[in-house]
């Protein structure tokens, strides 16, 4: 199948992340003015985003119960729900109500998340097809989009409030792309009636997530700052860190839809890891602006296969009446990387500087080396498994 058909074929989850894609971009983006707004140092800027993680969890692993209800609508009242969240964060000039607006924002994301991934990994079990890195890269490219977008705009003079608003409206409007009509289109249906231990298969890649999603986090949510701050950078140079990173990220994700086809899963993210790590290293040492998007291009490349092709492996090797209960299970332990990845990263960076900071996550990235076999011994231990999907060509 072409890369165009299965765009049509997963449109409403595409719809989904690309949105995702695009508030955390702007976010990211925003980092320095937002910091800034709240007058907190690096240490106390990542406290204050432990609410977002933590709202996430909870609404994570709420998600499996509540998506049922929602039936076909799931994805398009998650996308709605994560607009009007994002309505609130860029206002909050007071540390307490931004924390407590990230809580919301938190709630909203962590249901959309596992929401559009079960979707997906319906989908590939449906058409037996590897569809995760399509749909990942539509977050990068969302993501980098918007954060082009946010630079242009703080260039112009407008503020973190405005800018929010703008994000969250055109989420609200791209809501209407995830509606679909049909049967067993929720992902969630044959979960609900499942009660016991889910083993190992989520625990390993919910731990491989938690390490992509840190990695990815330190790259885009912090590099503008290490710009602007560490290298003397200008505004456009540190709003187009997160930009560069996210957009190598959909490049890699985009072609790791094509080469998952022809090698597998084991090389593809042995491969990614050691590109991330190096790519990490790159962007702590370097001596300008211009080097640290290089260093974030490479580390997008190398990072952008590690989290789908976890997911794609959990959701593989799942009983089929337990696939999206263990989609949300890796998900919601993937999160956890968000609750002590930025006051870990803040801490750091406040005791030891920002290229401290980096460094110490290219080193946690190279775990997945080790972590990688553990998951797929699973499948051979005797988890439940479905056939391997048909590659995509």
């Amino acid at each position: 199948m072409t890369i165009a058909r299965q765009i049509r074929l997963a449109r409403a989850p595409l719809a989904a992340f690309a949105a995702m894609g695009m508030v955390w971009g702007a976010f990211a983006a925003l980092v320095p003015d937002i910091k800034a707004m709240l007058g907190a140092s690096d240490a106390q800027y990542g406290v204050l985003l432990l609410a977002t993680p933590l709202a996430a969890v909870a609404a994570m692993l709420a998600a499996p119960k509540i998506a049922p209800r929602l039936g076909a609508h799931v994805l398009p009242v998650s996308m709605l729900a994560l607009a009007v969240a994002f309505l609130f964060p860029g206002w909050m000039q007071l540390p307490v109500f931004f924390a407590g607006a990230m809580v919301a924002v938190g709630a909203s994301n962590g249901f959309l998340d596992v929401t559009m991934n079960a979707r997906v990994s319906a989908l590939e079990l449906s058409h037996r097809l590897h569809l995760m890195n399509l749909n990942h890269a539509a977050y990068s490219f969302g993501y980098a989009a918007s954060a082009v977008a946010t630079g242009l705009a703080r260039a112009g003079g407008l503020g973190p409030g405005q800018i929010l608003t703008a994000v969250a409206l055109t989420v609200a409007v791209s809501a209407l792309l995830t509606f679909e009509r049909g049967p067993d289109i929720n992902g969630f249906e044959r979960s609900t009636g499942f009660v016991g231990r889910l083993g190992a298969l989520p625990v390993w890649g919910g731990i491989i997530v938690l390490i992509a999603f840190m990695a990815e986090n330190a790259a885009e949510n912090w590099s503008a700052l290490h710009i602007e701050r560490t290298l003397g950078g200008s505004v456009k140079e540190g709003s187009f860190g997160p930009a560069i990173m996210a957009l190598t990220a959909g490049l890699g994700r985009t072609l790791g839809q094509v080469v998952v086809a022809r090698i597998d899963e084991a090389r593809l993210m042995r491969g990614g890891v050691l590109v991330a790590a190096a790519g990490l290293v790159l962007t702590a040492l370097a001596p300008s602006p211009l080097a640290v998007h290089l260093g974030l291009v490479v580390t997008g490349l190398g990072a952008s296969v590690i989290a789908p092709t976890a997911f794609s492996v959990v959701g593989r090797l799942s009983d089929p009446g337990r696939r999206a209960l263990m989609i949300a299970r890796a998900t919601t332990l993937g999160y956890l990387g968000y609750f002590f990845g930025p006051p870990a990263l803040g801490l750091v960076a406040e005791l030891f500087g920002l290229r401290a900071a980096f460094l110490g996550i290219a080193g946690v990235v190279l775990v997945v080396l080790w972590l990688f076999p553990r998951l797929l011994a699973c499948g051979a231990a005797g988890q439940p498994a479905d056939p391997s999907p048909q590659r995509a060509a």
